[in-house]
């Protein structure tokens, strides 16, 4: 497990998981070339640890890893971290990629691949990470028994502080600014993931799934975040599903 390089106290830090020695190397080289802090790890559980205790601005990771795969060490640092997670893929890895980006990966690199691609692409996740960090405060949203403040970055729910992911609060702050509207699949990805995200709309549900589960009395049976078939989801203060809607993807 390798340990964070000299740079500037200003750059910005970068973890790299892989278990190919070479690719590790040249990826670190690199990133710390174009200012980057770098921090390295050969397998995911190393890179659990090392992403919890560094806090990274992103995690470059692959998916073929040994000891725990790139896909579960996603889904265990999604546990706690809204940071971005960029998946090094092979090209007859569709079905991986596919439920890396379910799970909460923000991108992906085919290999092998260009490394003029490869750092554009960590430049657009990092510059995005960043707008989504300096999100306009604004006075609390305020429906039904949940409150969310955007200015503190808190969830209030039944009288309780909730913790939510930096995407999972960016989702459910569109949902409640437009409460009692539907917001289309296409607007929320625009929205909470960027004009040039490039995954797919599963993963609008999963993340729609997490946020029921940690507001919801009964996330099978949803009163605020109600899908609306075949048009996208709609926050109501609680009543009851209106026609047309379904309680679940």
């Amino acid at each position: 497990m390798g340990v964070l390089a000299e740079a500037p106290l200003h750059a910005k830090k970068i973890l790299v998981v892989d278990d190919e020695s070479a690719i590790l190397q040249t990826l670190r080289f690199n990133l710390e070339r174009n200012g980057y802090q770098v921090a390295t790890a050969g397998d995911g559980r190393s890179a659990i640890a090392l992403a919890a205790r560094e806090q990274p601005d992103l995690i470059i990771m692959d998916i073929m890893l040994p000891v725990l795969d790139g896909i579960e060490a996603c889904k265990e640092i999604r546990r706690t971290s809204g940071v971005p997670i960029i998946m090094l893929t092979a090209k007859d890895q569709e079905i991986d990629k596919v439920l890396a980006l379910e799970l909460g990966a923000d991108d992906y690199v085919t290999k092998p691949f260009s490394l003029h691609e490869f750092l554009a692409r960590v430049k657009a996740r990092l510059r995005r990470a960043g707008e989504s960090g300096d999100q306009r405060a604004s006075e609390a949203i305020a429906a039904g028994d949940i409150v969310l403040d955007p200015a503190r970055q808190s969830l209030i729910v039944r009288g309780h502080w909730v913790a939510l992911a930096p995407k999972e609060f960016s989702l459910l702050h569109v949902l409640m600014e437009n409460r009692g509207r539907v917001v289309t699949r296409q607007t929320l990805l625009d929205k909470v993931w960027g004009y040039d995200f490039e995954g797919e709309h599963q993963t609008i549900s999963v993340h729609v799934r997490w946020l029921r589960e940690k507001i919801e009395i009964d996330p099978n049976n949803p009163r605020h975040i109600l899908t609306v078939r075949g048009r996208g989801y709609m926050f109501a203060s609680g009543g009851r599903n209106q026609a047309g809607q379904a309680p679940q993807d």
